[in-house]
């Protein structure tokens, strides 16, 4: 079952693209002409900025709402729905790319084996996903809440320290050429609403056998016990960290 609801991600997540775009500029640097592929494309802003620069872009990504949406605001750009561990397309890529999506797939081994086949030799690979620790103290607070109210929490996303995911590129193949490991605080839309809206957009698989009704006691629980740790300015931040690595294939 397709989980994501495009305009809400759209309209209170941007910024999982817009910090995206510091990853396409250091790091990528995007060269006209060259192919690239954006495995976990979203709705597809970094895809079509990509393109802009004049480098041949696909944006693949699992959801067929997340593709429709990046379809209808990006027609000239290619998209295809494919999961990231089984995709296969008819071409190696000069690059590939992946911002804020690799922490979904938890057969890591299979989606770096994908990536490593899909790219040209001496082609590189550019990525970003949540690390180790990432939004630790909305899942601690999260467990908290399911477990008072006889729910039994079950970790979801694969955050990795640099060690073990470089260690995993190594062993596919990959040199790493680069690693950047740090904490990046995200505000979100809605200091009222924020951490709640958060676990809505992208927690969904945590309720997947809990009713509505406590549910919502769940989410107003985490939102109040944790907004005064995480307000800044009357802003509300939620406690990323990030692994970003630039490899070449050997």
């Amino acid at each position: 079952m397709d989980q994501w609801n495009a305009d809400l991600y759209k309209e209170k997540h941007a910024f999982v693209f817009e910090y995206g775009n510091s990853l396409v500029d250091a790091w990528l640097q995007p060269q006209a002409g060259e192919t690239i592929l954006d495995v976990g494309c979203g709705t597809g802003e970094l895809t079509a900025q990509l393109a802009q620069q004049g480098a041949i872009v696909t944006g693949l990504d699992a959801s067929p709402a997340m593709i429709q949406s990046a379809r209808a605001n990006f027609p000239e750009v290619t998209f295809v729905v494919g999961d990231a561990t089984r995709f296969s397309l008819p071409q190696q890529f000069d690059a590939i790319f992946s911002n804020a999506a690799l922490h979904w797939v938890r057969e890591k081994e299979q989606a770096i084996e994908r990536m490593y086949t899909h790219l040209k030799q001496g082609g590189r690979l550019v990525l970003e996903m949540g690390g180790k620790g990432n939004v630790q103290e909305i899942l601690t607070a999260l467990e908290r809440a399911m477990s008072q109210r006889g729910y039994t929490y079950e970790p979801f996303w694969y955050f990795p320290s640099p060690a073990e995911y470089t260690t995993l590129l190594e062993k596919a193949g990959f040199k790493i050429d680069r690693v950047h490991f740090f904490d990046r605080p995200s505000r979100l839309a809605d200091p009222a609403t924020g951490i709640s809206d958060w676990l809505e957009m992208f927690g969904g698989h945590f309720f997947a056998n809990v009713p509505e009704k406590d549910k919502a006691a769940i989410l107003q629980q985490v939102q109040q016990e944790l907004a005064p740790r995480l307000m800044r300015n009357g802003e509300l931040y939620a406690d990323y960290v990030r692994l970003r690595v630039a490899a070449t294939k050997i």
